[in-house]
This record gives structure tokens, sequence and C-alpha cells, in this order.
């Protein structure tokens, strides 16, 4: 066997055993057959066939004690000298003996020599039949088919049958003629190939452990013999880090599947038992999630992951439901990481970019997984742009982990603007900057301090935005937004209104629990028509609005993200919210110095202008909101387009008249001044 692989030399020193045994009854079928050259032969029985049938006793080759015994010391030798025999680790791991691998080597011959297709087909008497049945793999190990524990090793509570090492086939045929077959995965394990099987390989999740103490105290379970375990996780893939590290912690590999598509896989019971087998094969426990996905639509797959022999741990956002399966795991919930912890994990994915960090995410609530993919997508980024890793690349990588499923309910704006494009009072610039102050220490204030202890309440931030319209508001949340690196999600009133009795709370509910898997900011406009005042109870129609407001009460205490409301009556906003409220910022009306700013930036290059433009005068005569000084101007921009010429003083007044129209004011003399004389 010189420069035969260790391990493949061992394999080949039990199939020698086995095909000894098969040598063995190939003879004796030979010094007993009538009519060795009947070309029919294995097509029909005959008479006499019949006759030497009942006359026939069943064949058990000896059991070569000697050369098992000296296979058996070929494999001692090779693990002392430090090999790896991937047949004996299986046999170990599985908890399988001398019988269930002989069982199982049996089946796999013909897969590996041809030779031994036509020899089962012989020794079957079929010719049509070329893979071992029961009855004869049991002929060939020496066991009688009568043996009660041998046929149950090949029945489907049989840790062979169970563990995806064998298929029985035919089971409509009688016991010892189904047949007998080795998955091709099995297969190739045993000759040393890793990769997984082709119909579970899409289905697999990179792992990314992450030590935290709830994984040492995971890990201690795992090696004390618990098999089974739930992590509720407060944000998607936060459980699957902490479970991987678990794993590693009891000394075990990691194999992780995604349940968001099983259910939809034509045999999801099998698909789980491969990704089982897949585990038994890496020495590794199984991390499968989200639970909720199998819990309602295939209960009979959940209760494969939970009836497994591999150590398994299952992640969701949900409580455990003892309805789901007999078994009752281990449940515990994912704390949030800390921000040192946070940080920590940022560090080890950037690396040497880790000065690209800058403060931009490590105030976000991502999971180790996230943060890799966050990485590799802000580094594709930064390939494209042919520039180092930077800040910038890091929000477009963070952004790309935002799941879709908001955007149904949502209106999704990037933010394009900053703090410089801003121009609101100091006073509240001053409030919109400790927003975002609490926004990025609120774990350290409200999780690692405690200040925001019991009632099950969240660790949101909830700001209320008033003002007239056109004052800044929505423009105050998308700069928000930016300095946070989120993205920030317009909450359509239009599909969460419903006048039937309690959709309008499911619908609220949605929102938030879509929200709560994203980092972004969620932005109610018009937020009074949804956060209005409680009134007295005259009728039906009062009661349920009540109940309405009453919901949405506890579900914004107990909201985890960043919701900005907005109103243009601050006084139609119920008392119970403001209290609940963490900052409430009143955008006045600009004075005629921000009205002079917002006109400066609203016509700046590359937007051409005529030297007549007389800004001081807009500032100081037409009392405009900011919304409505850049519909103007915009308005005086077409208007200069359409005329091939740069925007002058004519085309800001015919624009400003415009906006007067549309706000229903009347065009006065004393406003205009001079420049009446331009509009006729």
């Amino acid at each position: 066997m010189s420069g035969v692989p260790p391990d493949l030399a061992y394999l080949r020193a039990r199939l020698a055993l086995i095909e000894d045994r098969v040598r063995s009854l190939v003879e004796h079928r030979q010094a007993d057959d009538p009519a060795p050259e009947d070309p029919f032969r294995g097509l029909y029985v005959s008479d006499d066939t019949a006759v030497r049938l009942l006359a026939s006793a069943a064949v058990r080759p000896d059991v070569d004690t000697a050369g098992r015994q000296e296979v058996a010391d070929l494999g001692d030798r090779l693990e002392r000298e430090g090999h790896q025999l991937v047949l004996r680790q299986l046999a170990r791991d599985a908890d399988l003996d001398d019988l269930d691998l002989d069982l199982v080597l049996t089946t796999l011959l013909p897969d590996l020599d041809s030779r031994f297709e036509r020899l089962y087909g012989y020794l079957n008497d079929d010719v049509s039949r070329r893979r071992a049945t029961t009855g004869l793999a049991l002929e060939v190990v020496g066991a009688a088919p009568e043996d009660a524990d041998a046929r149950a090793r090949l029945g489907p509570a049989g840790r062979l049958v169970r563990r995806g090492l064998l298929h029985v086939e035919d089971e409509d045929r009688p016991f010892l003629t189904r047949a007998l077959r080795v998955p091709d995965r099995v297969t190739a394990h045993l000759l040393g190939h890793q990769d997984p099987a082709p119909e579970l390989a899409s289905y697999l999740l990179d792992t990314h452990p992450f030590p935290v103490p709830l994984a040492t105290r995971l890990g201690r379970a795992l090696a004390s013999g618990a098999h089974l375990l739930h992590l509720r996780e407060p944000s998607p893939d936060a459980g699957g880090s902490v479970a991987a590290a678990a794993l590693g912690e009891a000394g075990l590999g990691t194999v992780a599947i995604d349940l968001t598509r099983v259910p939809e896989h034509p045999a999801p019971v099998e698909l789980l038992r491969a990704a089982c087998r897949e585990a038994l094969f890496r020495s590794a426990g199984l991390v499968a999630g989200p639970v909720e996905a199998l819990a309602g639509s295939a209960p009979e797959a959940l209760r494969t992951l939970t009836t497994a022999d591999v150590p398994v741990i299952l992640t969701g956002h949900d409580s455990w439901d003892p309805r789901w399966t007999a078994q009752t795991p281990l449940s515990v919930t994912v704390p949030p990481l800390e921000p040192a912890e946070r940080a920590q994990v940022w560090a080890t994915y950037l690396g040497a970019d880790r000065g690209a960090l800058d403060g931009v995410a490590e105030h976000l609530a991502l999971a180790p997984a996230q943060v890799a993919r966050a990485v590799a997508a802000a580094r594709t980024a930064a390939a494209a742009d042919g520039a180092p890793l930077g800040p910038q690349h890091l929000r477009l990588g963070v952004q790309a982990q935002n799941a879709a499923g908001l955007e149904r309910l949502a209106r999704r704006i990037v933010p394009e603007v900053g703090w410089d494009d801003l121009v609101v009072t100091p006073a509240v610039g001053t409030a919109l900057r400790d927003v975002t102050a609490r926004a990025r220490h609120r774990h350290t204030v409200l999780t690692t301090w405690r200040m925001r202890r019991g009632g099950g309440r969240g660790i949101g931030i909830t700001a209320l935005f008033a003002g007239d319209s056109g004052t800044g508001k929505t423009m105050a949340a998308e700069v928000i937004a930016h300095d946070l690196g989120l993205d920030l999600y317009t909450v359509n009133l239009a599909t969460v209104v419903d006048k039937y009795i309690g959709e309008t709370e499911k619908n609220l509910e949605r929102i938030f629990t879509e929200a709560a898997g994203v980092n972004a900011v969620l932005f109610f406009d018009e937020a009074d028509a949804v956060f209005g005042k409680r009134s007295a109870v005259k009728d039906a129609h009062d009661r349920y609005a009540n109940i309405e407001s009453a919901y949405l009460l506890q579900r914004l205490e107990s909201f985890d993200g960043l919701a900005v409301l907005a109103t243009n009556l601050r006084a139609n906003i119920d008392e119970a919210f403001t209290r609940r409220l963490d900052a409430i910022i009143d955008f006045p009306a600009p004075t005629e110095e921000f009205r002079r700013e917002l006109w400066t930036r609203c016509l700046a290059p590359p937007l051409p202008v005529a030297d007549d433009l007389d800004l001081d005068f807009c500032a100081r005569s037409f009392e405009l909101a900011g919304g409505d000084i850049r519909a103007a101007s915009t308005t005086a921009a077409y208007l200069a387009a359409a005329a091939g010429r740069p925007v002058g003083m004519g085309d800001v007044v015919a624009a400003v008249q415009q906006e007067y129209r549309k706000l229903g004011r009347l065009v006065l003399e004393r406003e205009f001044g001079d420049y009446l004389s331009l509009l006729r």
C-alpha cells in the first residue's frame, strides 16, 4: 500500500474483509448451483430451483477473526502515529459498532468496485437487482435473518437509517428483499471529500462565532450532555454567533442552516436529516434558525431537528412554544452586545482598516455575521471607487444589511444631506445633535449603566418634531439618519390607517416588527393622525379609537429602534405620548437672517444666476418657510431654463407669486415693492 493515504489504506483493509465474505457466498452458491450455464438464470424460478430452495439453509460465512484483528491493529497503529481515520471517527461520533460498519461497507462496495454490481445480482438471483438487499447484507455480515437486533439496525429507528448513513428502498417489498443504498455524500466523506451535499449547500450559512459570557455558559451545558438548546435573539443573526461560540467552547464544530426556505423544499425532513448528517461528519453541532419558519408550516421537520442525534441549537425571535415538540430545550435570551464588544467585532473584521470606522457604525446593533457581510460589501464598494476603505463605504455596507420587508410598508430614503445642509436655529441644532448622541450611546446608558429598568421597556429613542409645514422637520430626520449612517424610512399613513377595527394596529405592528430588524430611522410624518389624543367614550368608535392609541403607547415603549414623529399640530398629540418621548423639538418659522441663508443655499452653483438677484430683499419681504423657499427656487430654475437664461430676479419673483397662490396668500405691493412690475 505504498503511496496510499493511511485513511484510504485502512478503508481498503476493512473492505477487503467484506470482499472475502462475498467471495465465500459466491463459492457456496456455485457449489450448490444445478444449472450454472443457464442463460436465463435470475429471470425465472424452475421446479428444481424451488425444491432446492426449500432444502437449502441460510449461509453465513465465518468471520475471519485473525483478519479482523489484523485490520484493528492497523487502525490502532495509524491512529497512534497521528493519522485521523475517517471511518473510525465516524464510528465514534455516530456510536456505531463493527456490525453497523460492516452493513455500511457491504452496501458501499458496488459504489467503489463495479464488479460487485454483477456479484450482488448473482447472489440476489436477479440480474436487475445489483445492490445489496437487506437479506444479502445480513448474510454477508454473518447475521441471521431472524436476528431482531440485526434487523432493527436496518429499520427506520436504527442508527444507520436515522442518521442518513443508509437508505432502505422498496418499502413495499418483503423486508429481506428491500434494496440498500449508501448516499453519495456518505461515500464521498469516507473517501475524504469534505464538500457538503449539493442539495444542502445552498441552505448552509457561514458561521461567525464571537465569545461572550453566555457562550461559555452554553458550552458547559453542551459538554455536560445537553443536545437541544433554543436561543431567543433580539436581532437577526445574533443567536447564530453565540451558538457557534458555544459549540466551540464544547470542542465541537458548527454547521449552520437557514430554515427560512426549508418549508418550500419538496422533502424538508430529508433535507434536515442531511444537515444533521453533515454535522455528524464534521464532529459538529447544528445551528438552525429561525425556528418560527418550521413551527407552523413544517412541524414534522422541526421534530426531526429536536430528536436529532447531534447537538442542535435553534434560534429565533419568538419565545419557545412547548406545543412545538415534546422535547423541551434549554431556552435563553441572547443579550445585545456591549459597546466594547461591538467595537471589538468591528475591529476584528476591519483589521488594518479599522480607522475607517470613525464612529460610523459602532453604535449599531449588528450581529457579527452582519458585520462580516457589511465589511465585505464596504470593501467591494471601495474597490469599485478605486479608493481606500472609508466611512462612506461602511455606511453603504451597513445599509446593505437591511431587510427589504420594511420597504413594503414604508418608503426608503437614502440620506444625502448632512449638518452643513441644515439651516435651523442654534437651539434646534443642539437639540438635534442631542438626539444623535442618545442614539449613539443608548446601549451604554440604558443597558450597561441600567438607566431603564423593568417594565419591558425597549432601548429605543423616540423624538417629536413639531412645527409648521416646510420648517425642516423631514430634512432634520434625514440629517440625523445620515449622521448615524442609517437609512430613513418614511411611513406611508395610507398603508397604516384602516377603517376596519383592529387593522390599523396590525399594520403598525408589522411596521414595528420589520423595523426591529433594520438599522434605520423610522419617520412618521403627520403623526397626529395615528398618535392623536384619546377622547371621552361616547360610542363604540371612540372606544376602539382609544384602544388604538393605547396600543401605540405600549408599542413605543417596547420599541428598540429610532423613531421620529413629525406633526404640524403639536397640541393634537396625546400627553401620554409626550411623556414617553425622549425629545420634543419645536421648529420655528425662519427669521429674516435664516431666510437669507436659505435663499443663498437654494440659489447656489451649479445653478447659473444673474447679477440682478436681490436675496436680501427676498429674505426681508417674503415670509416663507424653508420648504416654500426651496419650492420657489426650483420653480425659478424651471422658468429660467425654459427661457434659456440664468435665474434672474424676475424668475424668483414670479416663482414666489406662484407659491403665494398655492398658500392662498395675496400678492401685495408692500411685499413685492418695486419688483411687482416684473409680474405685470
